[in-house]
């Protein structure tokens, strides 16, 4: 897989460490974001970007807002991938737009084959 970039939105730290460890051992750098105030920053700094992770559940502003957002702000053309562990959400995210679906917490032996799929352009729709 050549060199990707990804943006990973979510309010919880632990999760950004998370899939900033499992996207790195694929070979895809990030751009790490916690709070809804450091999004315009981080688009400002982003010189590529080929994949979108968003935790569905945050303060201020939901994944589904922020999927919003980032389309009209951005024109966004990139796989967006719903995070979350509200598996219920999994329906409800596909009616929203997001590409992708996978369920906290990760499962690290099948990430890569996820991400992979993904960036070629299948959408993958996995609660765990």
């Amino acid at each position: 897989m050549q060199t990707k970039h990804a943006l990973v939105i979510d309010d919880n730290e632990n999760n950004l460490e998370v899939l900033d460890e499992l996207l790195g051992m694929v070979g895809i750098s990030c751009t790490l974001v916690q709070d809804v105030s450091q999004l315009d920053a981080a688009l400002a700094t982003l010189t590529q970007l080929d994949i979108v992770f968003l935790d569905l559940e945050m303060p201020h502003v939901n994944g589904y807002e922020m999927l919003a957002m980032l389309h009209q702000e951005i024109g966004l053309d990139v796989p967006v991938v719903a995070c979350t562990v509200h598996l219920n959400e999994i329906q409800t995210a596909r009616e929203h737009g997001f590409h992708s679906f996978l369920g906290k917490p990760l499962n690290p032996k099948r990430f890569a084959d996820q991400i992979r799929r993904i960036i070629d352009g299948e959408p993958v729709w996995e609660a765990r």
